[in-house]
């Protein structure tokens, strides 16, 4: 296999590839964009860092590629889906970096604890004072982590080390994980009125982009600090500034900002005296580097051997004989795990999947990887994917169970998707038909809607009328009701309603149905 290089990426892994008879590696770093189109039509494997942007113009020129490698976590500059399509399989680096991330957030958290910063800064410029760089133990102080992680994991060990008192909000990972770690889960609102130290580690998406915002820092204690080594844009930058203003949040210590390089407002925080501050440096350590690039090469060599790689990103593995039987319900195990993930308890602990009807003859483990990183990909901030699914399970504790059965009471075949964890318990199951996917039962209501959109899920006592109040509601905020199904056991019983919307739905909406039909449960579902 012939493997080009483009960028600087650590000789150690490189060595491994090097060592190998069967792989030819060339380095070609600085290429112009003409000469990289040129170069990789020659190449079975390409390994890049961020710099290289592997879009659909540079897949169409190598023409030989099969395998394309980020040394690193992040796949931004990797167009995955056209890869797909041409069959290359995509690899990246997720836990290289993760030591580093932590010991840079423990850096800069006790950089800004005890004004390290600017105490040496006062000194070289000749002076000598003491007492205005008077600092703070980490030692008793409640350290509230937001995403509990591999990284909000380490640092949580870390902190405990220095005898903080430390707890965590992730509603996303099991219970098991807090137990282990000796950090007890909490809500966030917990974590924003308790701690004297927050520091956030989740990804940034739709649900955490301005998590901690002018409101939260209204209930936080006065001299809190704030810690952010995740991600740019999970704090609101100018909420962040005004509190530091108004001295209700002590002192900042950043290291990703919402734009990089930082924007003109962005630089007022990044100026503000009381922010220790460094440009996007937690996976910069020449360890870090080895790892990713280590840990990349490794996976091409497990190609070369025909084994399952530990980090490809959309590499399914299927035994050939059952893909004819296996491909059609892959698209509905992976509707069912999506749908799931948003209605699932917090902190799970297990997952059961159960297979009824002439499906169950044959191996279903391809099916539960495939709703297994449909779940988990909606609810982790690591990457998941068919090849590294059941590990990751496996990891954060989270239990998997698999039950078959070739008898099916309704359905001639059926799939079954049931979460467990902190003492509740979702139910969603569904099946084909004419090739369609459709949800058939949710918790012991039976159902029958397409899982697709946006769709508003509730659960209430039903009574005259209270259809009429949800729609009057919605359409008083402008959605509209695509379509309807509602499903009940008994007359003026309890009533599940899945509703398809054209649009979503904001929460001041969803707090006015919840009171205006003493609603159980209400919660969007997104599948776009």
């Amino acid at each position: 296999m012939k493997v080009l290089v483009t960028e600087d990426v650590s000789p150690v892994g490189i060595d491994l590839l090097r060592a190998d008879p069967r792989v030819e590696v060339d380095i070609r770093v600085g290429m112009s964009k003409e000469e990289l189109y040129k170069t990789v039509a020659d190449y079975e494997a390409i390994i890049t860092r961020s710099g290289t942007t592997v879009d659909a113009e540079l897949l169409d020129h190598g023409k030989k590629l099969k395998l394309v490698a980020r040394a690193g976590v992040g796949i931004d500059n990797i167009d995955v889906d056209y890869a797909s399509s041409k069959g290359i399989i995509v690899v990246n680096a997720p836990f290289g970096n993760t030591n580093s991330a932590a010991e840079h957030t423990m850096a800069i958290m006790l950089a800004r604890l005890r004004n390290v910063v600017d105490a040496g800064n006062n000194l070289k410029g000749g002076a000598w004072k003491r007492s205005p760089f008077t600092g703070h133990e980490l030692k008793h102080k409640v350290l509230g982590i937001i995403g509990l992680g591999k990284v909000g994991g380490r640092v949580a060990t870390r902190a405990k080390a220095f005898e903080a008192e430390v707890i965590a909000c992730d509603p996303y990972i099991p219970q098991k994980r807090g137990d282990d770690l000796g950090v007890p889960l909490v809500s966030l609102d917990e974590i924003v009125t308790r701690s004297d130290i927050i520091s956030v580690h989740t990804p940034l998406n739709d649900e955490t982009r301005g998590m901690i915002s002018e409101e939260q820092f209204a209930r936080m204690k006065d001299g809190v600090y704030i810690i952010n080594c995740a991600r740019g844009g999970i704090i609101k930058e100018s909420a962040m500034l005004e509190a530091l203003e108004s001295g209700k949040v002590y002192g900042g210590a950043f290291d990703v900002w919402s734009s990089e390089p930082p924007k003109e407002d962005v630089k007022r925080l990044i100026a503000h005296p009381r922010m220790v501050v460094t440009p996007h440096l937690g996976a910069n350590t020449f360890e870090a580097q080895i790892n990713v690039s280590v840990d990349v090469c490794r996976d091409i060599l497990r190609y070369l051997d025909d084994k399952p790689m530990e980090s490809a990103v959309n590499v399914p593995k299927f035994d050939a004989a059952l893909m004819g039987t296996m491909k059609p319900y892959l698209h509905l195990v992976h509707q069912i795990g999506c749908f799931l993930a948003q209605l699932a308890p917090v902190n799970p602990d297990k997952i059961t999947f159960a297979y009824n009807g002439k499906l169950a003859e044959n191996d279903c483990q391809p099916l539960t990887v495939c709703g297994l990183t449909a779940l988990l990909n909606r609810r982790l901030t690591q990457d998941v994917n068919m090849v590294n699914a059941l590990m990751v399970a496996q990891e954060i504790g989270l239990e998997i169970d698999e039950q078959r059965s070739t008898e099916s009471e309704f359905f001639s075949n059926l799939i079954t998707m049931t979460v467990e964890g902190s003492g509740e318990r979702k139910i969603v199951a569904g099946t084909l038909f004419e090739g369609n996917p459709r949800i058939v039962q949710m918790r012991d209501f039976r159902t029958d809607f397409q899982p697709e959109g946006v769709m508003l899920v509730m659960s209430y006592q039903d009574r005259p009328g209270m259809l009429g109040k949800i729609g009057t509601i919605l359409g008083e905020a402008g959605v509209n009701i695509a379509s309807m199904n509602l499903g009940r056991r008994e007359k003026a019983g309890e009533a599940m309603v899945v509703f398809s919307l054209d649009s979503g739905v904001d929460e001041s909406v969803l707090k006015q149905l919840s009171k205006a039909v003493n609603a159980s449960f209400v919660r969007v579902v997104d599948m776009m």
